[in-house]
């Protein structure tokens, strides 16, 4: 028998987020499913390793969701688990044994009649058992049909990785749910139960990898890789590891120099270059399984290769080298851009900046450098389209940069479920290998024979009792994994799934929720800044708006609105020539005001307010129409929240409420300065007649 640890801490509601403990109300259905969940005979081959993290999370997850406490048999062999009759599965057992799932694939079987009933859950390794339980307890939490299933499941991404931008003070750079459930005051919270929980929550959705420390790497986080630290980063990585989640580390490209007092981080440096060398030894020493590196460099005033005169390749082979005898990665972050703008230069087009660095670049870094390129050229804006440097390096491994902490979508004050846009970029045919290049099929490795590749995100949760801060939030989180599991899952699929595993398949709760979700990103955009130009939010701290916040400021981040019109010129013919750096089909269709999407007319083009979008709307009939319809919708949203008082309960409901009183505030400020602004500007008032402040 296998001793079975608690998988259910007494915290506050929405601390165990989607990993459901809400009791089957159906009394005859527990009774039905009582022979096949009252026996568990598993095989596993690391007593320690995800697949006994499997049979905990299965037999954890049937007792808080039944009340049945499975009798265990628990043996050494490959990895699979049997509910109910192991004998009457056999057969099935054998034919999955034949199956090639890989490491992380999984097979779930039911067969069999009366009580020879059984259902196989089948992993290609202890990790595919682990991801094969947390898909049969969805389907346990969403009311699925348990007794006709036969399901294959292959994640499509080979890295699906969370970036934490926490830091060892505590602080979370862009955190919006509190501090850090890693650090506190200069060290590691080892004792803390919330790291686990977390490990757990990431493995339910088919994360494999974890950066534990911000990006922006300062003097104390340097350290964690040097012995000081590196025997309680070993202690995380196991925590970590049960979970079939690999540990990588932010590092400090001058760590040499402030670590050691180095006079150069040159990369060409030998005496550089073998100080990496002895610090990766030391990491695998301590750490065998280590991920790797990631790396900002040459951004935002971080160091790296250009002090010396050398490029990203250069950097990036540096630290390549010194880990590739273990098999570890670089993964080298391309936002970089020049930060230091003078506005009054209109030739400079930050847009432009992660293309030109890199790919004249390609072929040139060494196979086990992956790129990390950010959604969109920019930073995370509302709308802006797919960067162009996305699969436009056939010989270099890229992976693509989500940011699951909402930073400009409303900072989890307000609700904006981001699987919608994600999709949208996902979905996004670059053609650059001809018709059908889309980024999924590129982050998958499927376009160009990349080694490695992959989605990444930026993680939004913190010690908040329900980790995000806004209840709705969560969702975030889970849609990113599912989508990095599978992009071919829809929206509707993924917030429904959610709804029903937070709130319950009872009641009208996850139905209304399911809606306010798919609707939010439209929401959200409509309210704020219009037509793809972006960045009308307050400097620095990037909440609520600012019309012209960064227009005269240094980091490139323009909407040139005056008298006469607003928007980019982004144009080759005309312009920046940033439309030039996608592929001749999607440059021509962003080049032309008549093929141009209306959502990035703005981010292409500087046009006058009175053109006519193919709505059949003015660009400025179309603000003011969209920041008055953007506040009917989210008090029309919190009029359909307020009916599910009966359904969820109070707490929850209450702290809801309370953050989308905070929405429907920024919503009507937002609504009454961006139509302001422009009436003050273009002179032209609001056809309807509707209150705008003169």
């Amino acid at each position: 028998m296998m001793r079975i640890k608690g998988v259910g801490l007494v915290k506050s509601r929405g601390y165990q987020a989607w990993l459901t403990e809400q009791r089957w109300e159906n009394g005859a259905r527990i009774e039905a499913v009582r022979p096949l969940f009252g026996r568990i005979t598993a095989a596993i081959e690391e007593e320690e390793g995800p697949g006994a993290s499997a049979i905990e999370e299965l037999a954890g997850g049937i007792a808080a969701q039944t009340g049945i406490r499975p009798e265990l048999t628990v043996k050494g062999g490959a990895s699979a688990i049997v509910l109910g009759d192991a004998g009457a599965a056999s057969a099935a057992l054998a034919a999955a044994a034949a199956d090639e799932l890989g490491e992380e694939g999984y097979l779930i079987q039911s067969g069999g009649e009366g009580s020879g009933r059984y259902i196989v859950l089948k992993g290609g390794s202890g990790r595919g058992l682990l991801y094969a339980v947390y898909h049969f307890l969805r389907l346990m939490g969403t009311g699925a049909e348990l007794a006709a299933l036969s399901l294959r499941e292959l994640p499509r991404n080979p890295l699906r990785m969370i970036d934490q931008w926490d830091n060892m003070d505590g602080s979370v750079e862009r955190g919006y749910s509190g501090r850090s459930i890693f650090y506190h005051d200069n060290r590691l919270l080892l004792e803390s139960e919330r790291i686990r929980d977390y490990a757990r929550l990431l493995a339910s959705v088919g994360i494999n990898a974890i950066a534990v420390n911000n990006v922006n790497v300062h003097r104390a986080e340097t350290r964690l890789i040097t012995p000081e630290y590196l025997p309680d980063v070993a202690r995380l990585a196991t925590v970590f590891r049960r979970y079939g989640i690999r540990l990588f580390l932010s590092v400090n490209y001058a760590a040499p120099m402030e670590l050691d007092g180095f006079a150069t981080a040159d990369p060409l440096d030998e005496g550089v270059r073998e100080w990496w060398r002895q610090r990766a030894a030391e990491v695998y020493r301590t750490i065998p399984d280590f991920g790797g590196f990631l790396v900002k460099a040459d951004s935002e005033n971080r160091p790296g290769p250009f002090t010396y005169g050398r490029d990203h390749a250069d950097g990036a082979n540096m630290l390549a080298e010194a880990l590739a005898p273990y098999g570890g990665l670089v993964l080298w972050r391309c936002f970089v851009y020049n930060c230091h703008q003078d506005w009054r230069d209109r030739s400079t087009d930050r847009a432009r900046a992660a293309y030109d660095h890199f790919r004249p670049l390609d072929g040139r870094f060494l196979d086990n450098v992956v790129l990390q390129i950010k959604n969109g050229p920019m930073d995370f804006q509302v709308r802006e389209p797919v960067s162009p440097l996305f699969g436009a390096m056939e010989r270099t491994n890229q992976m693509m940069e989500f940011q699951i902490a909402q930073e400009y979508t409303g900072q989890q004050r307000d609700v904006c479920f981001l699987v919608p846009q994600w999709k949208e970029v996902l979905n996004f045919d670059t053609h650059l290998s001809g018709e059908g290049s889309t980024v999924k099929r590129i982050a998958a490795g499927e376009v160009h024979p990349y080694k490695h590749s992959g989605l990444a995100a930026v993680s939004n949760i913190g010690n908040d009792g329900n980790w995000t801060g806004h209840h709705l939030a969560q969702a975030n989180l889970f849609g990113f994994g599912r989508l990095a599991w599978n992009p071919e899952l829809t929206s509707e699929e993924i917030a429904g799934e959610w709804s029903k595993l937070t709130f319950g398949c009872e009641g009208k709760a996850a139905s209304v929720i399911t809606r306010f979700l798919l609707d939010s990103w439209s929401i959200y955009e409509s309210y704020t800044a219009p037509l793809g130009v972006g960045w009308m939010v307050q400097p620095h701290y990037h909440y609520a708006v600012d019309v012209d916040g960064y227009e005269y400021s240094k980091w490139g981040t323009y909407h040139f609105a005056d008298c006469r019109g607003i928007g980019v010129d982004r144009t080759r013919s005309t312009g920046t020539g940033y439309a030039g750096q996608y592929a001749p089909a999607v440059a021509d269709r962003y080049d032309s005001l008549d093929t141009c999407p209306d959502n990035l007319l703005l981010f292409f083009h500087h046009v006058p307010y009175t053109h006519v979008l193919k709505s059949g709307k003015t660009v400025i009939q179309h603000i003011y129409d969209s920041h008055f319809e953007g506040v009917e919708r989210v008090e029309a949203a919190i009029r359909a929240i307020r009916q599910l008082e009966d359904d969820i309960d109070s707490a929850r409901f209450a702290e809801m409420l309370e953050r989308l009183g905070w929405q429907a505030d920024n919503a009507r400020q937002w609504r009454d300065v961006i139509n302001t602004y422009f009436y003050r500007k273009s002179g032209i008032p609001d056809e309807k007649g509707r209150p705008i402040y003169s």
